[in-house]
């Protein structure tokens, strides 16, 4: 199995699985079966992948003023227009659809950087700080001009 296809898997196993929480959580998603749970993650991937920058570049002034949060809207919307595609998958409202994509995208993060699928990297460090860097005063005797 090539990693491309390795590193598609797993994300689309996270992706699903804060889906699932999501459904659990939120009282206004849910699925009738797993197969829609995975049709529904699938194409919210493919919705992802390629709609979403495009509609993030359409609201780059609505993102630089709220400072980043109305991607919680595009991401609801996301979800929305999948529980609208998918038969079944639904979700009935769209308040349903941004706490559960709130929750879609805290519950990725943890995995994504968990399993080390995603672009962001937690590392947690024990013991002693690293040493300061050396004072670094060699002017090698030369002048020293300050402007």
């Amino acid at each position: 199995m090539s990693f491309k296809l390795k590193t598609f898997l797993l994300r689309w196993l996270n992706n699903t699985v804060a889906v699932f929480v999501a459904a659990y959580l939120v009282k206004g998603i849910h699925y009738d079966d797993v197969g829609g749970l995975l049709v529904a993650t699938f194409i919210l991937g493919i919705l992802n992948t390629f709609l979403r920058p495009f509609l993030m570049l359409v609201s780059l002034p609505l993102l630089i003023f709220t400072l980043g949060l109305f991607t919680l809207v595009i991401n609801a919307l996301l979800l929305y227009w999948v529980g609208a595609l998918v038969k079944s998958f639904h979700v009935d409202s769209f308040w349903s659809a941004f706490w559960g994509a709130l929750i879609i995208s805290i519950i990725s993060i943890l995995l994504n950087s968990l399993t080390g699928t995603g672009n962001s990297r937690m590392e947690v460090r024990r013991g002693a700080p690293p040493p300061p860097p050396p004072n670094r005063h060699d002017d090698d005797g030369g002048p020293v001009i300050d402007v």
